[in-house]
């Protein structure tokens, strides 16, 4: 098992920044790609981004590719989300996630992941 909990979610004005954390517990040396999902009011759960554990690369959601950064510390088995140039598109509920596979990033655009965090709410108000 692994438990997921992210941080840093609240409200911002369009065309500003949060920056979202999600701390891994439990069966961490065996989680090799984490990422971040989000689901909007109405909407199914997409795909955001996400990073391998082993090399750092990265995967992106058109929709946020150039605006958003995943980033990661493995030391402190933390992910995080930098959101640049927040858009009230980006209103979502932003849920963290742990695979334990190393597969591409549309792979999990269209399976998911193993593990989900509770979510953290953001609100980009126009």
């Amino acid at each position: 098992q692994v438990q997921l909990v992210e941080s840093g979610g609240g409200l911002v004005q369009a065309g500003g920044s949060l920056r979202l954390s999600c701390a891994a517990s439990g069966r961490t040396r065996t989680t090799y790609t984490m990422g971040w999902f989000r689901q909007a009011p109405g909407k199914e759960r997409e795909f955001v981004a996400a990073i391998s554990w082993s090399d750092g690369r990265t995967y992106y959601a058109d929709s946020v590719k150039g605006r958003f950064t995943i980033s990661r510390d493995n030391a402190k088995n933390t992910v995080y989300l930098q959101m640049n140039s927040l858009k009230p598109e980006d209103t979502a509920n932003y849920f963290c996630a742990a695979d334990l596979s190393e597969y591409s990033g549309p792979y999990y655009m269209t399976y998911g992941m193993d593990y989900y965090g509770k979510g953290t709410l953001v609100t980009v108000s126009s």
